[in-house]
């Protein structure tokens, strides 16, 4: 831990000497044994490797069994439809693995270009790749820093850290100071200065300790390049279900075949009829239907700011029941603003004028339209003047500065000489301890007073009252003299005007949006580097936590075993002080709860928590493209708020796949019920499998597309988050599905009967002439589809009926039936396609039939609706 060491012993331990520094030849020995600095990457995969792993997935494999049967039965443009699904997915899948592989290539470009090094007793500018550990580097504003220091010297240091610790401002930097504990935050390091970061102000002079992967930014580039993808719960599912349905696609056509052989059929006959089974039992458009539903809602996501990269995420979001969150930029504004000050007399409605001159004018930074330049405390005073309508600009032409002591980290002050009509006044401004150090005198009513101990303690105590409040603390004074002073005689015998507080305030807007998270049963979390004090005073009042009890710094995380932890994150809602390792185990240990984490943040420090959360939420305007490139979706307005609108865009999505695939797999088993039977009770085939597979393109392709667009029930974020390893068929959906699949599939065989029946023939009867066979089989054809079209009406909803709803409320569905219909008609009339399908017109009365039987499904489901309505009711 070299932040725990002295500046002498770095010296020694790494062999070098302030003074020279490195000679070129020893540099040299140390480039080759450490490498090159410069961060690193696995090896990538060629696009053939990315695109072969796209293939294996079982629904995919289902699919391209699909695809084999469309051949065997001689249907090669549906075999070309599917196998162009695949080709497509794959490429889809390849083009965003190349995109998350920018991540760390992001980061590299992250290194600073050129350095200033000692080296063989003199400064020169290098590489900053060709920086080895022990290298004396030279630091200066606006400068990058090239590799991971302990500082040696330091005059007025400050570095800007936000993208390791998150933290608003610039960090004091002291080569001095000794930090004795070696798990001291990295926040906290005053005398180390890290990789990627900014000088700001001041001067100073460090020792290379680590280069490249084992600097601080290396550690983050590591866990970036872990492979830690795990499947989204809806590709689990969906995996998991395509499992299924090649298993029993196989135990389908092995149970035709056993049973066909002890029937003694034609082995050609149970080829057919094992085809036409695997044909009912693979909904082939599945896996194109759900890609299609994801890419439909990314497109809305995206009108309302929230870019999706990854297709799976959208479901992600509706599970989702923590949302980490980065405090600066996401939850506030990340600008420093005065929101409070003090002065002896309490001026009412009044400005306190002559504080806010003093603090303006003792000031390096620019503040215009609404843009400011400096340090941020800086701008925050200028901006402040401004909206008081005492601008800066005006002020310094009214009063020039003749002369200035620089801020120094040790005196914690400023002061600046401006000439007025009467002669000189000096302004300082600065921590209101050391302030009150140099005062003798204060103004209260509008007189110069002498400073008593009591005035000295009001002051104080106000401090106090702010400091708790998480406001930082800033004092001014003055003091008018008739001549030029000296820099050293600036700050002395001082009168004191007063202090402001100010604090990177929380954005407008995000309360109402964590307010509506709670109702829906989302925990907000806030993950910050910033100071435990400051990031609670948010916490409480965005109304994330109550009290600091619900916070831990880093230091206590690392204090805990991780069973300890685990229990412990249940009550924490606040989470300071933390580096980017303390993030992620952060997210890890809210996801081994069971909870399905969303993590959001603008950081490089964020980038390894955002891999690691179920969905990483990036900020696309203050967002660096190394947390773009980590995360799975970008907020392109840098709003908490439309993270709740993107979770309410989730959970309807989801609630329309399940619609989706519930129909469909419904309909299959119809289909199955319906083949099956005939198979076992040795009645004639109902369906032929070309039959199977133009119902399937009919009722698996508008009508399931069209649930997948369904607006969605309007209480949706009233419930609470779904449980990830909830199945599809959860709530009863299984019984349904059973049920429903037993109606169609026996309406079907009812159909079949009765066409039969009209020509006088039973379903055992031989030598059924040809006729009478396509005949009934239309009535079972038309009954097949239709029923599964207008049942498609019913899993809008399993609990309201169409009406409640509205039966045109997704006119979408409405025409995808109608449409439907018609492509069932025009392939009985058609004469052509009527041969080709082996079907014929029905007469008027059989129209009425086969209708009136597809009706009864969808009349079935809304009565079972209605008592369970009833029942749930009751109960209440």
């Amino acid at each position: 831990m070299w932040h725990a060491k002295s500046r002498e012993a770095v010296l020694q331990e790494l062999q070098v000497n302030k003074a020279t520094g490195l000679s070129s030849q020893e540099a040299k020995v140390r480039l080759d044994k450490y490498g090159a600095n410069k961060l690193k990457g696995k090896p990538k995969k060629s696009m053939a490797a990315l695109f072969f792993a796209q293939l294996k997935d079982m629904l995919i494999y289902v699919l391209l069994a699909a695809a084999v049967v469309t051949l065997f039965v001689g249907e090669y443009m549906d075999a070309v439809i599917i196998l162009a699904v695949v080709l497509l997915n794959a490429v889809i899948g390849v083009f965003q693995e190349h995109k998350a592989g920018k991540a760390i290539e992001a980061l590299q470009q992250m290194t600073t270009p050129r350095t200033l090094v000692r080296r063989d007793g003199e400064v020169r500018e290098i590489n900053s790749e060709e920086i080895v550990p022990g290298d004396i580097v030279i630091l200066d504003a606006g400068r990058y820093i090239p590799a991971d220091l302990r500082l040696l010297e330091s005059a007025n240091l400050q570095i800007e850290e936000s993208a390791l610790t998150g933290e608003s401002v610039p960090s004091d930097k002291e080569a001095d100071a000794r930090l004795e504990d070696p798990k001291t935050p990295l926040g906290d390091m005053v005398n180390m200065a890290f990789m990627s970061t900014l000088v700001t102000y001041g001067r100073g002079e460090g020792i290379a300790v680590a280069t490249a992967m084992d600097t601080e930014m290396g550690k983050i580039a590591k866990i970036l390049d872990e492979d830690a993808r795990e499947l989204t719960p809806l590709q689990k599912k969906l995996e998991e279900l395509g499992k299924i349905l090649g298993y029993i696609a196989i135990g389908i056509c092995v149970l035709i075949f056993v049973i066909g052989l002890i029937q003694k059929r034609e082995l050609f006959e149970l080829f057919l009829t094992a085809i036409s089974l695997a044909v009912a039992a693979i909904p082939e458009g599945l896996p194109a239907i759900v890609a299609i539903v994801l890419a439909l809602g990314v497109t809305r996501m995206s009108r309302i700011n929230a870019i999706v990269k990854k297709l799976p995420a959208v479901e992600t979001l509706g599970s989702v029941n923590i949302i980490c969150s980065d405090k600066t930029g996401t939850l506030t504004q990340n600008k420093m603003t005065v929101v409070k000050y003090y002065t002896a007399t309490p001026l009412g409605d009044e400005l306190p004028v002559e504080l806010i001159k003093t603090l303006v004018l003792c000031s390096d930074a620019t503040y215009e339209n609404g843009e400011g330049t400096g340090d941020p405390t800086e701008i925050a005073l200028v901006a402040y003047g401004h909206q008081n309508d005492i601008l800066k600009r005006s002020l310094e032409a009214e009063y020039k500065r003749v002369s200035e002591k620089p801020f120094d980290s040790d005196r914690k002050l400023m002061s600046t000489l401006n000439q007025t009509r009467e002669g000189y006044r000096v302004h300082t401004k600065g921590a209101i301890d050391q302030l009150l150090r140099i005062c003798t005198s204060a103004v209260v009513d509008g007189e110069v007073v002498p400073l008593t101990e009591e005035l000295e303690q009001q002051y104080l105590d106000a401090a106090e009252k702010m400091s708790d409040d998480a406001l930082r603390v800033l004092g001014a004074a003055f003091k008018d003299t008739d001549r030029l002073l000296s820099p050293e005689e600036m700050e002395q015998d001082l009168t004191i005007l007063g202090f402001v507080g100010m604090i990177d305030p929380p954005r407008l807007e995000v309360k109402d949006s964590i307010r509506e998270a709670k109702m829906a049963g989302i925990t907000p979390v806030m993950i910050t580097g910033d100071h435990k004090n400051t990031a609670v005073a948010i916490a409480k009042e965005l109304e994330i936590a109550a009290s600091i009890e619900q916070s831990m710094t880093g230091a206590e995380i690392d204090e805990l075993a991780d069973e300890a932890f685990a229990q412990k994150i249940k009550n924490i809602r606040v989470f300071a002080r933390v580096s980017p390792e303390h993030k992620v185990k952060i997210v890890k240990a809210f996801k081994a709860q069971g909870n399905t984490v969303s993590m959001t943040g603008d950081g490089v420090n964020d980038a390894p928590s955002l891999k690691f959360a179920d969905i990483g939420v990036a900020m696309g305007i203050t967002g660096t493209d190394v947390s773009k490139g980590a995360s799975d979706m970008i907020l392109t307005d840098d709003n908490f708020t439309t993270i709740v609108q993107a979770i309410r865009e989730g959970r309807n999505i989801y609630a329309n796949i399940r619609k989706t695939v519930i129909f469909l797999l419904t309909c299959n088993f119809g289909e199955i019920v319906a083949i099956l039977a005939s198979i076992v009770f040795f009645w004639p085939l109902p369906l032929l499998a070309t039959q199977i597979l133009w119902i399937n393109l009919v009722t698996d392709t508008l009508p399931a597309i069209a649930l997948g667009v369904d607006p969605g029930e309007k209480d949706v974020m009233k419930k609470k988050p779904r449980d990830p390893k909830e199945s599809f068929f959860s709530g009863g959906a299984a019984t349904g599905a059973i049920l429903g699949g037993l109606l169609i599939g026996a309406l079907t065989l009812v159909a079949f009967y009765w066409g039969l029946r009209e020509h006088g023939y039973g379903l055992r009867a031989s030598d059924i002439p040809e006729d009478v066979m396509i005949y009934a089989r239309t009535m079972a054809f038309v009954v097949l589809a239709a029923s599964q079209l207008f049942y498609s009406f019913a899993k809008r909803s399993d609990t309201k009926s169409i009406f409640q709803i509205g039966l045109f409320s997704n006119r979408i569905l409405v025409g995808a039936v109608i449409i439907g219909l018609l492509l069932q008609f025009v392939s009985i009339s058609v004469p052509f396609l009527a041969a080709a399908f082996k079907v014929q017109n029905l007469s008027f009365a059989d129209w009425g039939v086969v209708i009136g039987l597809s009706l009864i499904p969808l009349l079935i489901n809304e009565i079972i609706k209605v008592f369970g309505r009833m029942s749930r009711a009751k109960a209440a």
